[in-house]
């Protein structure tokens, strides 16, 4: 019996990474499309159309339309533009607050106690029931919504941040620098930045997806954007009322679209992963 090639797992990674990049291409496509169509759609479809109400799915309205005779497909799209854009700004805002936390905690044993604990204590917390009471007491809408996301999304990225920063300066190439009288900011130019960005700009991408399908629910349980915006989590709202009468597209193409972006950004940030931290590579 022949001995297997030894060089057999080396094949293995650059075989799945050309298998992830149609994955990747189509998950960056979807993220241009939401962001773009909007744009380009302008108000068009927006505006009632009696005559065309809850019309099933067609060639000239292929999500349907709603009980006003709206093309479901322009108001989804608009939808997820929102989300996109209260999605940015919560992510952005809360991998801010991790990136903040995590620098404190370097600055003695107390700070880093303290820190240690803030995580604790937020990781313990009902996430949804946080969610909904942050909104609630800033009296909802768009800014209740991202703040509501950012202040809750900070805890398992500024764990990971706060491990790899305590790491890396207890590592003995950084103190072979310190030995040999480099400054801090080299210190941190040279040695701390590598290992953190790409940590960083994972984690906050990764974030986009939580941040998204979150501003949704809060939308759906009526914590979140006003029932005049067409966003997704009021589309769906509204199709609850009538899916008992047979209205499926209203429920079904908007919960799918959310569904997609939330999978393109996993996809994007899973492969940003595997692209910048070798250690998952392998």
């Amino acid at each position: 019996m022949s001995a297997l090639p030894l060089d057999r797992p080396a094949d293995v990674a650059p075989m799945a990474s050309s298998r992830r990049r149609p994955l990747l291409a189509l998950a960056i496509l979807a993220v241009a499309l939401t962001a773009l169509a909007p744009l380009a759609l302008g108000d068009r479809g927006l505006a009632p159309d009696l005559a065309a109400r809850l019309r099933p799915p067609e060639l000239l309205h292929p999500f349907g339309t709603d009980a006003l005779g709206r093309d479901m497909l322009a108001r989804t799209l608009q939808g997820l533009s929102v989300s996109l854009r209260i999605g940015c700004l919560a992510a952005t805002a809360s991998a801010a607050i991790a990136l903040l936390l995590a620098l404190v905690s370097t600055l003695g044993r107390a700070t880093d106690a303290a820190v240690s604990l803030l995580i604790d204590a937020a990781l313990s917390l009902p996430h949804l029931v946080a969610l909904i009471l942050i909104a609630f007491s800033l009296g909802g809408g768009a800014e209740a919504v991202a703040i509501a996301v950012a202040l809750t999304h900070w805890p398992r990225l500024a764990r990971i941040l706060r491990a790899e920063l305590l790491g890396v300066l207890a590592s003995d190439y950084v103190a072979a620098s310190r030995g040999f009288g480099r400054s801090r900011l080299f210190v941190a130019r040279a040695h701390v930045l590598p290992h953190l960005l790409p940590q960083l700009g994972v984690g906050l991408v990764l974030l986009f997806p939580h941040a998204i399908l979150h501003e949704a629910a809060l939308t759906f349980l009526g914590f979140g954007l006003e029932p005049s915006k067409p966003a997704i989590g009021v589309l769906l709202a509204d199709a609850m009322r009538t899916l008992s009468a047979g209205r499926w597209w209203l429920a079904l193409f908007p919960g799918l679209a959310l569904l997609a972006l939330a999978l393109s950004f996993e996809a994007i940030g899973s492969a940003a992963r595997h692209r910048l931290d070798p250690r998952a590579a392998r």
